[in-house]
């Protein structure tokens, strides 16, 4: 099957229609749209703080998406694993407390995919400029997989890749666009995922740039 055979069409969706992807994961078209200028202008704040940085892997490589962090906790990554840290440790300062906006987007997102009660601690945000990618991975370094996970996409179109439980398995192609939610938990819940390469465009609010907001229950 080739990769356009796999790609999940959205186009005729109208805004805040609930697409299942499988079992566990839906996708929210549109629903964070009307959020989003609040919400940028937060993440701008949080970043003014907390800048965007491209952290380090275990193996030595440093990730292509810029990423920073709010909340409780925040996700982290160096020469010695990966993890949830509650200060910046380019800074040694807490991370940025989360918005009351993201907040609320998380919960109502949540609850629309079936996952009522979701009190997120941590919000990874991920900067991708064109070109840059996420490898498919599976979140499990959180303490507890009953949450699911809430992940806001603003800014250009992107194509997330939702694979299976084993990395090997080929990931459907999921088209992107501003302001979509993805949910995922329950039996979905470790699924491999990840985002193809960023294709260049401009965004009227982010220009080229795609900014994502993936909030957990961490701690």
């Amino acid at each position: 099957m080739t990769d356009e055979q796999m790609t999940l069409g959205f186009d005729d969706l109208p805004d805040d229609a609930c697409h299942r992807l499988e079992p566990g994961a839906v996708l929210l078209r549109g629903f964070a749209r009307g959020d989003a200028p609040t919400v940028l202008r937060a993440v701008e704040a949080i970043a003014a703080e907390a800048p965007f940085r491209h952290m380090v892997t275990p193996g030595g490589q440093h990730m292509s998406v810029g990423l920073t962090n709010c909340g409780a906790l925040g996700w982290v990554s160096d020469r010695s694993g990966y993890r949830y840290a509650p200060r910046d440790p380019l800074s040694g300062l807490p991370w940025p407390p989360m918005p009351t906006c993201f907040g609320a987007l998380a919960r109502a997102a949540a609850a629309a995919g079936g996952f009522a009660g979701f009190e997120p601690d941590a919000c990874l945000i991920n900067q991708y400029l064109p070109g840059t990618r996420l490898s498919l991975h599976q979140d499990k370094d959180e303490r507890d997989f009953g949450a699911p996970i809430v992940s806001v996409s603003l800014g250009l179109p992107a194509v997330f890749l939702f694979g299976g439980a084993a990395r090997r398995d080929r990931p459907i192609r999921v088209p992107l666009v501003h302001g979509d939610v993805v949910v995922w938990g329950g039996p979905a819940r470790l699924r491999y995922h990840g985002v193809a390469p960023l294709k260049d465009g401009q965004h009227p609010l982010l220009g080229a740039r795609r900014v994502n907001l993936t909030f957990r229950l961490a701690g």
